[in-house]
């Protein structure tokens, strides 16, 4: 199948600079070892990586922040505010997410410079936030644009 010009894709090699920067800002920072997947605008794993001395269970923890925000359509940081606004409906939702939902900032969707949702990048193994600054960092090394779900 031939992808259609109007519909914008997260390529191998821009799922692949995402995750080598984020993992490099983790470790310039000196953040403890992270683990980082991109996923696409339909929730499939492009790209994933994990330092050699990341904790088990960090690609489990890292792919459903993303895919929860590909399908609520907002970044990690919006999910979080809202789940605590309605704990109980977000608690649900991970029964409904195939690839499950983390409200916790670290999960940011994949825009292009259009605004048009190309995917999503989670990360784990670090606080969330200096989870989410990865991701960003790794997003604008790529040069595509981060959405965190942060309103400022």
């Amino acid at each position: 199948m031939v992808a259609s010009e109007d519909l914008p894709l997260l390529t191998l090699k821009q799922a692949s600079a995402i995750v080598d920067a984020a993992l490099s800002e983790g470790a310039r920072r000196g953040f403890a070892p992270l683990c980082v997947v991109v996923l696409d605008a339909g929730a499939h794993t492009l790209a994933l990586k994990r330092s050699e001395a990341a904790s088990i269970l960090r690609p489990e923890i890292a792919t459903p922040k993303a895919a929860g925000c590909i399908g609520m359509g907002f970044g990690g940081r919006e999910i979080a505010r809202r789940a605590q606004a309605a704990p109980a409906f977000y608690a649900s939702l991970a029964a409904v997410f195939p690839k499950g939902i983390t409200p916790v900032p670290g999960g940011v969707l994949i825009r292009d410079q259009g605004g048009r949702l190309l995917g999503a990048v989670g990360m784990s193994g670090d606080t969330s936030d200096n989870d989410e600054i990865c991701a960003i960092a790794g997003i604008r090394a790529a040069g595509l644009v981060p959405d965190s779900g942060d309103p400022h």
